[in-house]
């Protein structure tokens, strides 16, 4: 199977969990995890600019790894799912959790 096929079938299935548990517009929680030693938080950062997201950060123990946590209201599940993409196509080695 193609990792394309993989991941539309992940964002179909992560579609249809956020319609079934949440009212939209909604706060969603994204939680990425990016190397250290790029400059990928800032790149995070300017995808959620001017939308009222509050994002937290932490380095792992070994000071490898920045944790990002976004805490920002979405207006449906597509935009999550846009998002994602957006971060997933812009940000060099991106964990999505």
């Amino acid at each position: 199977m193609s990792e394309a096929r993989d991941q539309e079938e992940f964002y179909n299935k992560l579609k249809t969990q956020l319609q079934d548990t949440s009212l939209w517009p909604s706060e969603y929680l994204y939680k990425f995890i990016v190397p250290t030693k790029s400059n990928q938080v800032k790149v995070i950062e300017g995808i959620f600019d001017n939308m009222g997201a509050v994002i937290t950060t932490k380095k792992s123990k070994k000071g490898t790894y920045v944790s990002t946590s976004v805490n920002v209201r979405m207006q449906n599940p597509d935009a999550v799912i846009e998002k994602y993409k957006e971060v997933a196509a812009k940000v060099e080695g991106v964990i999505s959790l």
